[in-house]
């Protein structure tokens, strides 16, 4: 009972990102804009895929995925962000709201990171074995790997959870970052974190390099077999699918290693990394996705000729 009554820390206080107080209305505007941007986007996206028809492929099955999973992911940190930049008490956040925010972002997070690795493989297939395709990654496959990202990623937040919570907080109450992360809570724990860092790195460090060495696999294989492609044409097409892709992926993957793999933390410098992943990509996810991709701009332009938008269906 003694050592659980050494949690005595009810409420905490993100220090945000490292501004200058003048730029605050500044940082509102920009940060409001590009969460408009990120929903609006990505519901488009979820809109068109369901509208149309001719985008019911598992390409797209996973890219809806992808958006909802966008929203949320910038749902769980930016509008705290905007509470921040509004008030002088907006950083102030309960301990199961921390909690809770902990949780999502890693759930989320992780989760995202899993879908970019069964997207790859998607790409690999389709290219890689285009007459078996639609039989290899059938309705169900596509049901499965995407139940298997959710459920993987909630096990791995889990995991990160309860090992930074279960922890006594009884002195500071100051996280150095915008949001509820392990390495900044960490600092503020009255007890040896190190077991808990360790393994918190080893558990990260897996997920993220298992991820991204799938990855770089199956795009060497799909580079090695577009290059067999007789046609400039073919190639072009094969490449510009597989280019978006690789795009998001390096956004995604590079700030992350960049905090959780690299030794020590410095607060500030991970703060402003952490924007890529936690605020850009969202809103860049359906900007590659729809400038690069020829078919999502055309079931676009049908949506706008059929008059969904201005009937606001």
């Amino acid at each position: 009972m003694e050592k659980e009554n050494q949690s005595i820390v009810t409420t905490f206080i993100l220090m945000g990102i490292p501004h200058a107080p003048e730029l605050d209305i500044v940082l509102f505007g920009i940060f409001l804009v590009i969460y408009i941007l990120t929903l609006v986007g990505n519901l488009l996206i979820l809109l068109v895929i369901k509208v149309d028809s001719h985008l019911r492929t598992p390409m797209y099955y996973f890219l809806a995925s992808l958006s909802f999973i966008d929203m949320w992911f910038s749902t769980v940190t930016v509008p705290k962000i905007l509470m921040g930049l509004l008030s002088s008490d907006g950083g102030a956040i309960s301990f199961r709201s921390c909690l809770s925010q902990f949780y999502f972002f890693h759930f989320l997070g992780s989760t995202e990171c899993f879908l970019y690795t069964v997207m790859s493989y998607d790409r690999y297939l389709a290219i890689t074995h285009p007459l078996h395709y639609a039989t290899m990654m059938s309705g169900k496959t596509c049901a499965l790997l995407t139940g298997s990202t959710w459920l993987s990623g909630s096990i791995h937040s889990a995991v990160q959870t309860i090992l930074t919570f279960h922890l006594p907080y009884c002195g500071p109450n100051q996280i150095q970052h915008y949001f509820c992360d392990a390495p900044p809570i960490l600092k503020l724990a009255c007890a040896d974190t190190s077991v808990n860092e360790m393994v918190i790195f080893v558990n990260i460090g897996i997920v993220a390099s298992g991820c991204f060495f799938m990855i770089f696999l199956s795009y060497m294989s799909i580079v090695h077999a577009i290059l067999k492609i007789r046609t400039a044409k073919g190639r072009k097409k094969a490449f510009q699918t597989c280019a978006s892709h690789c795009i998001v992926v390096l956004c995604f993957f590079g700030p992350c290693v960049f905090i959780y793999l690299r030794p020590g933390s410095k607060d500030a410098v991970d703060g402003i990394v952490a924007v890529f992943y936690t605020v850009l990509t969202p809103v860049l996810n359906p900007l590659v996705y729809t400038l690069r991709n020829k078919e999502v701009k055309t079931a676009l332009l049908k949506l706008q000729n059929r008059g969904i938008f201005a009937q606001g269906k």
